[in-house]
């Protein structure tokens, strides 16, 4: 059991990302997203279920969303879930997954192509 008082367990992390930066950081990913406040909000409680007062809050940068809120917001929005790992330092991991996107997108692309090309040969 701790006693009242005595040493602190707080410890220092260098690029600890503060309350405040988190809940900017949010904010103006919803905002580039979605757009402005009143539209944002709809969409966002739509994806999480939050009530329009909370989204609102993340909006306006008063408070940021929990976990469990964030998940969603990261299961639809790519602008949302690039800020979360830009946060968290790891910007490589979205680099992986734009190259898969823009390969499948490649490939897709070219299998148009080839049905268009093969069309074309039948004239």
């Amino acid at each position: 059991m701790l006693h009242k008082k005595g040493n602190s367990f707080h410890r220092e992390c260098d690029g600890r990302v503060s309350a405040s930066e988190y809940r900017q950081a949010i904010s103006a990913a919803l905002t580039q997203e979605l757009g402005g406040a009143g539209r944002a909000a709809k969409a966002a409680m739509r994806w999480t279920g939050a009530s329009e007062r909370t989204v609102k809050n993340w909006i306006s940068g008063s408070y940021g969303p929990t976990a469990e809120h964030m998940i969603e917001l990261m299961r639809h929005s790519d602008t949302i879930l690039n800020v979360v790992l830009g946060l968290a330092g790891r910007q490589e991991a979205m680099t992986t997954e734009r190259i898969r996107a823009a390969r499948d997108e490649l490939a897709e692309v070219l299998e148009k192509l080839d049905l268009l090309c093969g069309s074309q040969d039948d004239k």
